[in-house]
């Protein structure tokens, strides 16, 4: 019998079986941020432990981080302490740490990638959900709590059950202004956000393999959001090559060899997986949430739905639609935005900014419209900057911020006000995520908030494309 990946890395990472029934694993790559780790820290100190591992740990700043300038100390007492802590966890325990002006700074699921210490065949955690983000070079990453930092820290390894393994195959080719975004938001829709609870989602299928990198990190992104363990995607020829002369990647001939292992890590053609679901993405439209969980999506040119239809979930579409605004059966094209956000550890990649640039070239942002740009990283920046994109977006009246997590959530100065609607490029749309307990967001992908912020409202992205 085949095995999964899921089944190589485990099996290759696991130090022994515990009474409880889990397993033991050794982590590759520990990445920390400024929110879950000073607690953590101090747990090991109360222990009297060090860090067991410094060399394997990586930390950087991403969550607090104001977007609009950058000056020490921070306005808000409480992220100025977060961001001291990780200063002097760090460099007491001799831990890698990309800070402002390091040009290695960023959201750290952006950074991983970028700077290659994500790798096919890892295992890798940090304190922070959408962790499953790796997964797309083929490694298995998860998000863990602050008791498990701990362990992390004190021991490089982590007591976790196996998830069995969910096949997810997305066949088709995606027509013009359909990206990533819009096939994670089609899955969660059909699968609901506890669809996956106990699974790992294995990503394949011609769709997949067509991917760029930056694609294929979207679609994993969002695997938490679909209530997945992690979500992985079989290391081939775009792995290797994205990864090839990455800081952090092995060079030369070292380089050649983790290459072979690499690429041995994925799955086997005769492998086993406990479901499977198929999603054809010819037949998907650019994807819109209109509710208060990813789950409540729907393709653009689609009319909102009636609770009455949905079963179990009809609470929650009321619940929705309340908070929202909206109501049954009329469309979602034309809803009215007040706020466009593009940015975050799912769409602040450079490709996510060449997409909704290629929209707003020559247009403007609608009157009223408050709309943020904020690059993934500060490599993203500076390549975005080389490409002439912050003009793009400046002249067509976006503001151009520094890097950070800014309004994927209420840890910064970015956040809605009153009752605004955001059509953002982030994760998630729970009540108050934005930081505005009436605050309402409408997820998407990048190119779908650009239209939105020239129109005004909700569009249909294709509509803007040659």
């Amino acid at each position: 019998m085949g095995k999964t990946l899921l089944d190589k890395v485990w099996e290759t990472h696991r130090v022994a079986t515990l009474p409880s029934g889990e397993d033991q694993l050794f982590i590759g790559l520990h990445l920390i941020h400024e929110v879950t780790s000073p607690q953590a820290f101090a747990m090991i100190r109360e222990r009297g432990f060090k860090v067991k591992h410094p060399e394997r740990t990586v930390a950087t700043v991403d969550h607090i981080v104001p977007t609009d300038t950058i000056g020490r100390p921070l306005q808000d007492d409480l992220a100025e302490a977060m961001l001291k802590a990780l200063e002097e966890n760090t460099s007491a325990e001799g831990i890698r740490f990309f800070s402002w002006g390091s040009g290695k700074q960023g959201i750290v699921h952006v950074i991983g990638p970028e700077l290659g210490l994500t790798q096919p065949g890892m295992t890798i955690v940090c304190g922070d959900s959408h962790t499953s983000t790796h997964g797309a070079l083929g490694a298995v990453a998860f998000g863990i709590g602050t008791s498990q930092i701990r362990d992390v820290l004190a021991t490089q390894t982590l007591a976790v059950s196996k998830p069995r393994v969910r096949r997810i195959n997305f066949i088709g080719k995606a027509g013009p202004g359909i990206y990533a975004k819009d096939y994670i938001l089609a899955l969660i829709a059909r699968l609901g956000v506890k669809g996956g609870i106990g699974y790992a989602y294995e990503y394949g299928g011609p769709a997949v393999e067509a991917l760029s990198m930056e694609g294929r990190l979207t679609l994993c992104n969002m695997s938490i959001e679909g209530g997945a363990r992690c979500g992985y995607i079989n290391p081939d020829t775009t792995t290797v090559e994205y990864l090839r002369g990455r800081p952090y990647a092995p060079q030369g001939a070292a380089f050649e060899k983790a290459r072979e292992y690499w690429l041995s890590m994925a799955s086997d053609s005769d492998a086993v997986y406990d479901d499977v679901v198929t999603i054809d993405v010819s037949a998907l439209e650019p994807m819109v949430t209109w509710g208060i969980t990813p789950g409540q999506g729907m393709g653009v040119t689609e009319r909102l739905p009636d609770p009455e239809r949905l079963g179990e979930e009809a609470e929650l579409a009321r619940t929705a639609y309340a908070h929202m605004g909206l109501e049954p059966g009329k469309p979602v094209l034309g809803t009215p935005i007040q706020v466009a956000f593009i940015g975050s550890c799912t769409n602040g990649r450079l490709s996510d900014l060449r997409e909704a640039a290629a929209v707003l070239k020559g247009r403007h942002v609608a009157s009223g419209v408050r709309a943020l740009v904020v690059p993934g990283s500060e490599q993203v920046k500076a390549a975005a900057e080389a490409e002439g994109l912050d003009k793009i977006f400046t002249e067509a009246g976006f503001e151009w911020r520094e890097a950070g997590c800014s309004m994927c959530l209420a840890m910064n100065p970015d956040r809605l006000k009153g009752n605004e609607l955001c059509a953002s490029s982030s994760n998630r749309n729970f009540i108050g995520r934005q930081g505005s307990a009436r605050g309402r967001t409408m997820l998407m992908s990048p190119a779908m908030v650009a239209a939105a912020a020239v129109r005004g409202a909700i569009a249909d992205v294709r509509e803007f494309l040659p």
